[in-house]
């Protein structure tokens, strides 16, 4: 099932590509694991999550090495909208009925300083990865605009939260003049970034710390125990304590993660330079997600692309034609634009739960897991990172606060789930396309 998502779309040691891989200055690529070694702490995944990791605890004095499979931010890192969410995945609404208000507004609380940890990284660390304020939240209709305001004075009234604004359907058409669109809520709290930039700053920063990063050395068998082994094709790690940050891309790995966070697979297309007319797309520099259970997000690039979002598929294979896929949503949303060329088209692994809440678990004492971010990763798993290096330093009230949030596996086992979720997508496609 590994070798399935890490080479069924892409080939091996190479960034797909996309308009992120192409406006990014990959680094000097990082030598495969040979032999034995021997480390603090062994990281699976070079993603945010796992560059994350590593990195806090390369800073607190732990000698690390960090295994990925492919090339660092190859997976959904390097490949995201690249939207800088407040919050969770889950809304406050759903987190209070699930949970009660006290432990959702520890969730906002936590969501509140991923954000202010992922732009403190990137001032720290000098990341150009053109971070901006700023996400949209568009309702297709007068319910879900409603919907939005109602929210929007929610997070005012109970959060305190003061960079939220409601807009009917004429402030929101001065922002973005899609005809689809009737009204939403602006969160100037939240932002926007490249993605990919951003992970390659991550480990750069990384390797100053002196973390040992191997690429292209796909993790193929983990031996629990007092002193973990952690094996590669070429190479075996031991350590001390092990932490699985593969995400999307972590197969079966471990049968208690793969239960409870599936792979699905997200698509982007980059346009050609729009020039003069990003005013028919956006009037300002924010990103835009609108409120369909399939969700299409797009912002515009820093030289004049719109990058738009859209689209879901369920098995192990992108879709042959990317471009029709995506330009599908990207039409209904901006009709206008059908004579634009798109120049870039790609796809990226992901990975939900059935709660779109982040899983973190303890798979043994010294085995730690985090992943599940539901498409809200950029800052969940930048912080998810920092509460595991936390936890393995004894200090675990953020990872604890996540781990004992119930996660519920998926029904079907890893056979049947991507049909039975196919199925569920289908269904909330049809009530998209008839507004219900």
């Amino acid at each position: 099932m590994a070798l399935n998502l890490l080479y069924a779309n892409d080939r091996p040691g190479a960034y797909p590509d996309s308009w992120y891989a192409a406006t990014t200055q990959p680094l000097p690529a990082c030598p495969p694991l040979r032999g034995e070694t021997r480390a603090d702490v062994c990281v699976i995944g070079g993603g945010y999550t796992g560059l994350s990791t590593a990195l806090h605890l390369a800073e607190a004095g732990f000698d690390v090495v960090l295994l990925e499979a492919q090339r660092l931010g190859f997976g959904a890192s390097g490949r995201n909208g690249g939207q800088l969410g407040s919050g969770q995945r889950a809304d406050q609404e759903a987190l209070e009925a699930r949970h009660g208000r006290d432990t959702a507004r520890h969730m906002w609380d936590l969501g509140e300083d991923a954000k202010a940890l992922v732009r403190s990284l990137i001032a720290r660390h000098q990341i150009d990865c053109h971070l901006k304020p700023g996400i949209a939240w568009a309702g297709s209709s007068q319910a879900e605009a409603r919907d939005l305001h109602t929210y929007a004075e929610h997070l005012q009234k109970h959060y305190d939260y003061d960079q939220v604004e409601p807009l009917d359907a004429g402030a929101f058409h001065a922002l973005c003049p899609s005809p689809d669109y009737c009204g939403g809520l602006l969160d100037r709290g939240a932002g926007h970034l490249h993605p990919l930039r951003y992970a390659l700053g991550l480990a750069r920063a990384a390797m100053d710390a002196s973390v040992r990063i191997h690429e292209t050395s796909e993790v193929t068998r983990i031996d629990p125990g007092a002193q973990v082994a952690v094996h590669s094709s070429q190479g075996q790690v031991r350590a001390d304590h092990v932490v699985l940050a593969a995400n999307g891309y972590l197969g079966g790995l471990q049968p208690q993660v793969a239960a409870r966070v599936m792979p699905i697979n997200n698509f982007i297309v980059a346009t050609e330079p729009l020039g003069e007319r990003t005013q028919e797309v956006l009037t300002q520099d924010v990103a835009v997600a609108d409120s369909r259970f399939v969700v299409n997000y797009f912002r515009l690039s820093h030289d004049g692309r719109l990058l738009f979002g859209g689209g879901e598929s369920y098995g192990y294979r992108f879709p042959s034609d990317i471009r029709a896929t995506v330009s599908k949503p990207m039409l209904q949303i901006f009709p206008g634009l059908r004579d634009v060329k798109l120049d870039y088209a790609w796809g990226g692994t992901l990975a939900i739960t059935m709660a779109r809440m982040p899983y973190l678990a303890r798979i043994a004492p010294n085995i730690l897991s985090a992943s599940g971010y539901s498409g809200h990763g950029v800052g969940t798993a930048t912080h998810a990172g920092q509460m595991v290096a936390q936890a393995i330093q004894g200090q675990s009230a953020g990872f604890d606060a996540f781990a004992v949030l119930p996660t519920r596996p998926f029904p079907g086992g890893t056979a049947l789930r991507s049909p039975l979720l196919a199925l569920a997508m289908t269904w909330y496609a049809l009530r998209d396309r008839l507004g219900l």
